[in-house]
């Protein structure tokens, strides 16, 4: 006789830092955009927020593998969280003109597609996050955490914007540079991913009836 599956339950710390970057996402973009973005003080608090946001999803993933704490709930909301807090940044950096909105466009329109998709197919298809969706994930983090900062460029100036001088000017392209790797690796983890999909729907239906 075989024992019956014991689920996790989904009040446990891994669903709740999932829960907490959701909450999070209004609070980053109040800060972000306080003074059209040129408050240097909100600056900092908002990349404070995004910090911890990252740094959640980091810790609850690690936790929820390591105790078996997988869950439905937590299936469905970790990505969403992501997206929600990431697609903020864009938006936000987007308004206060850090960040062109083609490339804001571009960028949420893949991660919202794969996003849903991969919900859509959640109980077919099984896809471990690949190589190219990690360096992604980072290289936005990067680019992101780097424009929030008051750093000093165009007509960004004046306050703590001006007290990084050159350095804080060479950090800010950095960051662009970076976003341009970000971009370009979220196209191409974009296409691997929706590759994969097509690949095992293929696989899981099997070849057609003669």
């Amino acid at each position: 006789m075989s024992t019956p599956e014991v689920r996790a339950s989904n009040y446990n710390v891994p669903n709740a830092l999932t829960a907490l970057r959701i909450v999070l996402v209004p609070f980053f973009g109040w800060a972000l955009l306080q003074d059209g973005g040129d408050s240097t003080l909100w600056r900092w608090v908002a990349f404070a927020i995004f910090a911890v946001a990252m740094i959640t999803d980091k810790i609850d993933g690690d936790l929820a593998r390591k105790h078996d704490l997988v869950t439905d709930f937590g299936k469905i909301a970790d990505p969403i969280a992501d997206k929600a807090i990431t697609g903020m940044a864009f938006i936000g950096l987007s308004i206060v003109g850090d960040i062109w909105w083609w490339v804001t466009i571009l960028v949420l329109v893949r991660e919202w597609s794969v996003t849903l998709l991969r919900l859509s197919v959640l109980k077919h298809v099984v896809l471990p996050a690949n190589q190219s969706g990690k360096i992604k994930t980072t290289l936005q983090a990067v680019a992101l955490s780097g424009l929030v900062w008051p750093l000093p460029h165009g007509d960004a100036h004046g306050g703590s914007f001006d007290a990084w001088g050159r350095f804080g000017e060479a950090l800010f392209y950095l960051s662009q540079v970076a976003l341009a790797g970000a971009v370009a690796m979220t196209m191409w983890s974009g296409f691997e991913f929706f590759r994969d999909v097509w690949r095992q729907r293929g696989a899981v239906s099997g070849p057609p009836r003669t």
